[in-house]
């Protein structure tokens, strides 16, 4: 299909299913997009490629994607594709995102949105143009997001039972121990504040209000480039301060959770990424306590209901790719606080 072609199909009316194309074999593509797609009325992945078509070959008869095509533009030439699902390493995602856009494809791609907080400016003006002249939908899949404990947390911050809010800390910290793996290579913007960073930083700023400033920042480095873990210190402009914490390699191996403390309370949450493998919540508030067990539905099911919703009938985004800029901004920020430099795309 052409560029003008697969514009002018955008034009017409969505139809029933979202039928996607995925670039690349990734090992998160199974549990974010092909088990909630397989279970959903609305979706279905239908193409897949990869660079090595042998490895797509065999990825596609393990996971039952009925076509596989020898080039990630062939996707997106696909008339019958409707949306692009892009697991790529993250100096990737935004050159591919503006190639999906210009063939006309809704786009679901995964975090961290670009290389940095410029690349996302650039790609978030194209998927505006998109949005206004085709009626493109492109999401950040933060699957987080979409859960009802998202929701639950800010809920809690916003109804005012723990009081003025005066500080966020965040952590998610979980072992990467292959070197070889994409996270521990510059040259895919990988790094341990772009992977895990992206999360606490996200889950700051949904329960802090507004856009934080960055404080200060301490790495340690696998290489001069590398962060294998970072700390960081936020503020907030209405008042909160913030600490973040990731690491893919320290002593701190596994630790998900977030804490919010006021002056009349504390919230508390194990696994706010992903609940379906248990989690819980818990509120210390005018000397009572009280612990909350959340949904143990997928994540990246409620991501796919989202996005199917937002392509087929116009449903709201809660990733936008605006949102990624401001995200990107902190990250970016992050890195030369600690005296490193932002990420740069392929």
């Amino acid at each position: 299909m052409s560029t003008a072609a697969g514009r002018e199909s955008m034009t017409t009316m969505p139809a029933a299913t979202v039928r996607f194309g995925v670039l690349g074999a990734a090992r998160i593509t199974p549990a974010a997009l092909l088990r909630p797609a397989a279970a959903h009325p609305d979706a279905s992945v239908d193409v897949i490629a990869a660079r090595d078509t042998a490895r797509a070959t065999a990825y596609a008869a393990k996971h039952r994607i009925p076509t596989v095509v020898d080039s990630y533009l062939a996707v997106l030439d696909d008339p019958t594709i409707d949306a692009v699902y892009i697991p790529l390493p993250n100096s990737l995602h935004g050159r591919w995102t503006m190639a999906a856009l210009d063939a006309g494809k809704h786009v679901l791609c995964e975090k961290p949105f670009t290389a940095n907080a410029d690349e996302a400016a650039t790609v978030t003006a194209a998927a505006d143009r998109a949005a206004a002249d085709h009626g493109l939908v492109v999401m950040e899949a933060f699957h987080y997001r979409y859960h009802p404990l998202a929701h639950r947390m800010r809920s809690i911050v916003d109804s005012g039972e723990l009081g003025t809010v005066r500080h966020i800390e965040t952590w998610l910290c979980a072992p990467i121990p292959d070197r070889s793996d994409i996270r521990y290579q510059p040259d895919l913007a990988g790094g341990a504040m772009m992977d895990m960073g992206s999360y606490v930083v996200h889950w700051a700023r949904l329960l802090g209000g507004g856009e934080p400033t960055v404080v200060a920042a301490t790495p340690k480095v696998h290489t001069p480039e590398i962060d294998r873990a970072m700390t960081a210190e936020l503020s907030f402009p209405a008042g909160p301060s913030a600490t973040v914490h990731c690491s893919m390699w320290s002593r701190s191996l596994l630790h998900l959770a977030a804490r919010v403390s006021g002056d009349d309370g504390e919230l508390r949450v194990l696994n706010p990424i992903a609940p379906q493998y248990g989690s819980w919540l818990s509120v210390r508030s005018g000397g009572y306590r009280r612990s909350e067990i959340p949904s143990r539905r997928p994540t990246y099911a409620y991501q796919l209901d989202a996005f199917c919703e937002a392509v087929l009938r116009g449903g709201p985004v809660l990733t936008p790719p605006g949102d990624a800029v401001a995200n990107m901004t902190v990250i970016d920020a992050v890195y030369r606080a600690a005296n490193m430099s932002p990420r740069q795309p392929t």
